[in-house]
């Protein structure tokens, strides 16, 4: 009996107890909510009459004014998630803020992804700057879209905006939706994600299969590339009208710093970037044009071996099937909040930013810094495309070619049997590459170590029957096991190589020059004995407009105007370079 009462007492006690403690940890999470002034449905109106909607978080009680960090985003996430991001500012010292683009969460406008955040952003950093709660410092952070809108910020620079730090940032018609005036399709269904209602079409995005099957559906269809979205049964009108700017004109340049408009921007900028970002040259775009107009401008960019997403987090161990070096993850948002401290509080600048450019070797597991994006190499290895044949592929020479000669390639764009140019990063390091997709060209082993740093360009010589053709060249370490590494590649319309603003069509049979250099930049370390691999080949496949060689504008072109096959001649004194550390 007495121990049947001790049993009843103590479990008693521990109830107690437990409950107690569920009350203290309410307790403390709601002293903790209470410790925000926390504003949700904030409206900002800009000069041309449009509303903004915003959240606000701020320290309860306090008054002094602060700095204030700017999110500025299409994304209207659960707010939760976002409230948690401008709490976090305010647990660093700051003022948080959120700002949707027009037309997202309570804002009452027409949705048009790019097209306003020039002027929109001005205007919500002009009414942040003007609030009693603001010390007249305002610094943005964020990935992708929200890498973008900070860029757009600079177009026309406020004076209360004192620092940026964006990540794999988009600029839009260079990178996504086309990259070198290719149309590239992923973006097709973005549009439904951020423009079908007030906040995310969660369920049309995650639809996967509709969407991988509607590519595949117009390639085995022969319909022109405009009349995606008929085959796929709903209107697309924000790709309607991107594609009909496949020229990068006023209506792209307006959205962002373009040329001269870099000259302005003098505020300190941290980038973060990754060498497998799909929109590296978009991000790596505006920071050359920073350091090319604007050479003063104090920049920095942190770049590794990181995808879209994982640079945004900091790495991910394993990035399509690489598995990384573990130096090369990294605190991100730690990085960041040093960095507002440095530019906003006067405290050290973060311990990474040795120089720069402060880049992480993959195969090296160590981190390097330049001064400069020129700095990063101190010689370039010099390729010829020849076709003497070596191993199982063409020799990739040194030396140029004491004879003019040309390989030959015959592509029929009607034959959807065959598809060329499998440039994607995907697996990184694979077993074997498709030896007839296109032409490969193997240099001699590697007679020392060296590091390939940067981002190879070259001159391609050809000569087609046509007037345009869609290229791509993509770059291989050749590991002295046999393996191949994808190191970056290049995807481009040759009509476009000379003024991406203005179409140049090729005239047939006549031997042209097409030059790039707007390559995805890597660093590598490559042992004795690896060679590198060129792959060189046309772009024909699903997942991006197909380019039929006729100078019509390619998005109204279709298999009808593959009667005759595009007929190449690959000359032996094209070149590629690439950037080299040793």
């Amino acid at each position: 009996m007495i121990h049947k009462v001790t049993l009843l007492f103590l479990s008693l006690f521990f109830m107690v107890i437990s409950v107690s403690a569920q009350q203290t940890k309410a307790a403390k999470l709601a002293d903790q909510e209470n410790a925000y002034d926390i504003q949700d449905s904030i409206s900002i109106k800009t000069r041309d009459g449009a509303i903004l909607s915003a959240m606000i978080a701020r320290k309860k009680n306090d008054n002094e004014p602060q700095p204030v960090i700017l999110q500025y985003t299409i994304y209207v996430r659960d707010k939760g998630r976002d409230l948690k991001s401008i709490k976090e500012s305010v647990d660093k010292g700051y003022i948080g803020i959120i700002v949707y683009s027009r037309g997202k969460r309570f804002s009452p406008d027409e949705i048009n992804p790019y097209e306003n955040e020039a002027n929109d952003v001005y205007d919500a950093i002009d009414w942040i700057s003007k609030q009693k709660w603001c010390n007249g410092k305002t610094a943005m952070y964020g990935g992708s879209y929200n890498g973008f809108t900070q860029w757009a910020a600079c177009k026309k620079m406020h004076p209360a905006l004192k620092t940026i730090v964006p990540s794999v940032a988009n600029r839009p018609g260079m990178g996504l939706p086309m990259e070198n005036n290719v149309f590239i399709n992923p973006n097709y269904e973005w549009a439904f994600y951020v423009g079908n209602n007030k906040y995310l079409d969660t369920v049309t995005n995650n639809n996967r299969p509709r969407f991988r099957a509607l590519k595949f559906r117009w390639w085995e269809s022969g319909t022109a590339y405009k009349k995606l979205d008929s085959i796929d049964g709903e209107p697309n009108r924000w790709f309607q009208k991107w594609i009909s700017h496949p020229s990068f004109d006023s209506y792209w340049q307006k959205m962002a710093p373009y040329k001269t408009d870099f000259s302005q921007i003098n505020i300190p900028v941290l980038a973060f970037d990754g060498y497998y970002n799909d929109s590296q040259n978009s991000s790596l775009y505006y920071l050359k044009e920073l350091q090319k107009y604007s050479p003063k401008t104090p920049f920095y960019l942190v770049i590794g071996p990181y995808g879209h997403f994982g640079t945004q987090i900091g790495g991910e161990a394993v990035l399509n099937d690489y598995k990384v070096d573990p130096v090369s993850l990294f605190d991100i948002k730690k990085i960041t909040y040093e960095w507002f401290d440095y530019i906003l509080k006067n405290g050290a600048k973060p311990e990474i930013l040795k120089d720069k450019i402060n880049y992480e070797v993959m195969g090296a597991n160590e981190w390097k810094s330049a001064p400069s994006f020129e700095k990063m190499h101190n010689e370039y290895l010099t390729f010829y495309l020849t076709s003497a044949v070596s191993q199982d592929f063409r020799l990739a020479d040194t030396k140029k070619p004491k004879k003019k000669e040309f390989l030959t390639q015959e592509v029929d764009f009607a034959n959807r049997e065959i598809s060329n140019n499998n440039y994607y990063p995907s697996p990184i390091i694979q077993k074997e590459v498709n030896k007839n997709d296109g032409y490969f060209f193997i240099s001699e082993p590697l007679s020392e170590p060296l590091i390939v740093n940067g981002s190879f360009l070259g001159e391609i010589k050809l000569s087609i029957n046509k007037k345009d053709l869609d290229f791509g060249v993509t770059l291989y370490e050749v590991s002295p096991n046999g393996e191949y590494f994808h190191l970056s590649y290049y995807i481009g319309r040759a009509s476009y190589a000379k003024d991406i603003e203005k179409r140049q069509l090729l005239e047939p049979n006549k031997i042209e020059t097409i030059a790039f250099s707007n390559t995805h930049f890597v660093s590598r370390q490559l042992s004795k004995g690896s060679r590198l691999l060129i792959a060189l080949n046309v772009n024909k496949n699903p997942f991006s407009q197909l380019n039929y060689g006729t100078g019509k504008e390619v998005s109204d072109e279709t298999i009808l105007d593959a009667k005759e096959p595009l007929k190449i001649k690959w000359y032996n004194d094209s070149f590629v370079k690439i950037p080299v550390l040793k």
